[in-house]
């Protein structure tokens, strides 16, 4: 085997330890910059859990590599000449379906815009590019923050972490519980995979939907409300950026604004109502879906009705435990459609799951269960 010419001697497979290759994360980083394909190189090869096995400056030369090199993810930049990020990832899909891709994009409208076409065309996650890519600690830390938790959590063969939710042991069982109040409160949370679950989830719920919906998906500013905006324009109820101080409608779903918790809660005159904070992260998240989750156990009780969607690590497991305490219901996706089974996987192992569903049944048994009567 040869390490590609690009890549500095310390990102070259099995350089720095004698670990075999079969037993690594094997990593293809396509990138046009030969300086960001040299930072993320070196980044990677700290981790001895993976292994850089090529690097491509453009999509042609990326998917003339993977065969040769055999990755297990690809990170793929998005603006590229020649072939481009989406061009690359259309081509990916065709022959490798299965292979993890993690693009690259910018906090940009144009960049959120072109992140959220990727993960519509399967792109398994994606990574923000901060401002500047130089070897400072910043640039350094954010992506040892960012993308390898991501990397380990898609392919969890190499990632002890990633595996946690599949921690072997028998599921708690839910035990006697009475009978649900009827459903007052939507509550979601999702992040890895979410973009695409929350659209199979939303066009399924009707216009005519009788409580309102509140919403914590992953994402950074900017993402949200293009977000949002996509999921209106394929689906019969509104879905809305929150706003601090909006009132919660039946039939109309808010979505947790990036970089901001969301938090409802019942005012003397008025309703209920979203407010946002910034307040400190919580599991290295904000908007954090165990900070809504607990402010709609307080509001509405055993009348909620909680959706836990594909997504990395343990962010709603507290949350789904304050809505069941309070009598609530929880539905879960499954394993075998979630992107990552982590934010599931955890509710499930807890016990706290009534219903443990593909994503296609999530939709209809949320109307089923909000339009049953108690």
């Amino acid at each position: 085997f040869k390490a590609p010419d690009d890549l500095p001697p310390a990102s070259r497979p099995c350089a720095m330890t004698g670990a075999p290759l079969s037993s690594r994360i094997r990593v293809l980083v396509v990138d046009d910059s030969v300086v960001v394909r040299r930072l993320v190189s070196e980044v990677l090869a700290q981790d001895l859990a993976l292994a850089v096995v090529g690097s491509a400056a453009n999509g042609k030369i990326a998917l003339s590599k993977i065969p040769q090199v055999n990755p297990d993810i690809v990170t793929l930049d998005m603006e590229m000449p020649e072939m481009d990020g989406l061009q690359t990832l259309a081509a990916i899909r065709v022959t490798w379906p299965k292979m993890p891709v993690i693009m690259f994009s910018t906090l940009t409208r144009r960049g959120a815009t072109a992140t959220l076409d990727a993960l519509a065309l399967g792109a398994s996650d994606y990574v923000t590019k901060p401002e500047k890519l130089d070897r400072s600690l910043a640039v350094v830390q954010h992506l040892q923050r960012e993308l390898l938790p991501r990397i380990k959590a898609l392919c969890p063969r190499g990632s002890l972490l990633a595996s946690i939710a599949r921690s072997a042991g028998p599921v708690a069982a839910l035990g006697f519980r009475p009978p649900p109040k009827a459903v007052e409160v939507l509550a979601i949370g999702v992040s890895t995979g979410g973009p695409n679950a929350l659209a199979e989830v939303i066009p399924r719920i009707p216009a005519d939907f009788p409580v309102p919906i509140v919403i914590v998906q992953h994402m950074p500013p900017t993402f949200t409300r293009l977000l949002a905006e996509r999921l209106t324009a394929h689906s019969s109820i509104k879905v809305v950026e929150a706003a601090d101080g909006m009132p919660l409608a039946p039939g109309v779903a808010l979505i947790a604004p990036g970089d901001y918790h969301m938090v409802i809660r019942r005012e003397v005159r008025g309703g209920v109502k979203a407010f946002l904070n910034q307040e400190p992260q919580e599991n290295s998240c904000r908007p954090a879906v165990d900070v809504l989750f607990r402010s709609v156990a307080q509001v509405y009780g055993a009348a909620t009705l909680a959706v836990i969607l594909t997504g990395m690590g343990q962010d709603g497991l507290h949350g789904c435990q304050r809505i069941r305490d309070s009598g609530g219901q929880i539905l879960v996706q499954d394993e075998a459609t979630s992107v990552v089974w982590g934010m599931p996987g955890f509710v499930v192992n807890a016990g706290l799951a009534d219903a443990v569903l593909p994503i296609q049944e999530v939709g209809p048994a949320i109307v089923r269960r909000t339009r049953e009567k108690r």
